[in-house]
């Protein structure tokens, strides 16, 4: 046998790839196993940017409503984005809906009518009353340091359903306020960021996809030897997870070349499907083929999905930006949340609505909320969550969470629980520590929980 002395580079990096060709590439590219049963199988998460208020959407407050133009009664917090006045009751009227009698504003006539499938969190709180840390911290769990996404753990715990997608995809993500760092993967392996499509009116596009003009077996060809040169540097300097990531990173955008742009393509949905999400009004066309694109790639076994719409920063022009921005996102979202369920799909996906945090209850200036991190409201729905319930409160005015409180981490401990995770067992080493999404917190709230 020859010695790997007397060879040079390439015959050295060719008997350690003989010598290590069963060897799979990397255990970050074999599907993992949950730690217990799942209740869900993926994820749908419908992210308002910006913050859309609480107390005009989903937490009616009567007393805010009587007490409109007077004083908060207790203080404000110590922290604070911007100064705000006195209370100022919401501009719309709030109905009880469905046999669960959630309060829902008339902001959401859609989704009002599907509240029965809906488990709401209106106890939610954070710990930054910025754009840019209250983004990362739910997209990350940490608003100080660059941790990796929560798709992007769910990719790393889970895996892909289907091999010729990636298990993370983000529909038209901020590129402000913590940009690529909400939806990167951090130190976890790279193929696990999430894969960025741009949706407008004209259609949905995921850049680079579409190939030369060549025969696919010259494709493959150059695949195989770009692959054999990365194979003969793993082979000099030992393993090396980045760059076994960006080998699993090339042959995955190869197989999604084949796959891919069928998804895209909508043309073979009905025109009742079409119209159930709101592709034929101009109001609500781009948002309704994020969702509708959702329901697709959920369908072909993507982990987690994320729907992004923007910008519901209200510090002004309440009345007027709120019913714009509602009237563009409620119809999609309850065509999502009616076809998941007609499909039989609802019951292992788990459909999540929420912004990075909420508003006050106090005026900034005369037609306007601030930030609030210290009370806000989510709902979730399917994926083995309790249909029409509501836990947590939060004050009289919808200021602070009083009852039943969730904190971000509890909130992600929940979702991987949900997905058959364990928060505190789903970890990476790194830098010598044991790293996860919910950080040393999080408690599973089992509340909500069928």
């Amino acid at each position: 046998m020859l010695k790997k002395s007397a060879v040079g580079f390439g015959g050295l990096a060719l008997l350690d790839l003989l010598a290590s060709s069963a060897r799979a590439l990397t255990p970050a590219a074999a599907t993992p196993l949950p730690h217990f049963a799942p209740k869900a199988k993926r994820v749908i998460f419908l992210f308002m940017h910006g913050g859309p208020s609480h107390v005009d959407t989903f937490d009616y407050k009567p007393r805010l409503q009587t007490d409109s133009g007077q004083p908060l009664p207790f203080a404000k917090p110590r922290v604070q984005f911007a100064q705000t006045g006195n209370l100022l009751g919401s501009p719309w009227k709030f109905a009880q809906h469905g046999q669960s009698g959630a309060w829902v504003s008339e902001l959401f006539p859609h989704v009002a009518g599907c509240v029965d499938n809906l488990a709401f969190v209106k106890s939610l709180h954070g710990s930054n009353e910025a754009h840019g840390g209250a983004l990362l911290k739910i997209h990350t769990g940490s608003d100080t340091f660059v941790r990796p996404s929560m798709g992007s753990w769910i990719g790393y715990g889970l895996g892909s359903e289907n091999q010729n997608m990636p298990s993370f995809i983000t529909m038209n993500p901020t590129l402000g306020h913590g940009g690529v760092q909400n939806f990167g993967s951090s130190f976890l392996p790279a193929n696990y960021q999430a894969t960025r499509l741009s949706v407008d009116a004209a259609g949905a596009r995921l850049n680079h996809l579409a190939s030369r003009d060549v025969p696919d077996g010259v494709r493959r060809a150059e695949l195989r030897m770009l692959r054999e040169l990365n194979e003969q540097q793993l082979a000099v300097v030992g393993r090396d997870p980045e760059l076994e990531a960006r080998i699993e990173s090339f042959e995955l955008a190869f197989r999604m070349q084949t796959e891919a742009p069928e998804l895209l393509d909508l043309t073979g949905e009905s025109p009742l499907t079409q119209k159930l999400y709101g592709l034929d009004d101009k109001t609500t066309e781009v948002f309704g083929r994020q969702c509708l694109l959702a329901r697709r790639f959920a369908e072909a076994g993507v982990r987690f999905v994320q729907c992004s719409h923007s910008y519901w920063d209200s510090h002004s022009k309440l009345k007027s930006q709120h019913p714009e921005l509602a009237a563009q996102t409620d119809k999609p979202i309850a065509g999502l949340l009616r076809d998941l369920k007609a499909r039989g799909l609802l019951d292992e996906t788990l459909v999540i609505w929420g912004g990075e945090f909420g508003r006050t209850p106090t005026a900034q200036g005369t037609d306007g909320r601030d930030h609030n991190p210290h009370g806000f409201t989510w709902w979730l729905a399917g994926g083995g969550v309790k249909p029409g319930c509501s836990f947590g409160a939060t004050d009289d005015f919808g200021f602070y969470a009083t009852q039943d409180k969730v904190h971000i981490h509890d909130m992600h401990a929940t979702i991987l629980h949900l997905l058959g995770l364990d928060h505190e067992k789903l970890t990476y080493r790194y830098a010598g520590r044991d790293f996860r999404l919910t950080d040393v917190e999080g408690r599973v709230v089992r509340e909500i929980i069928a």
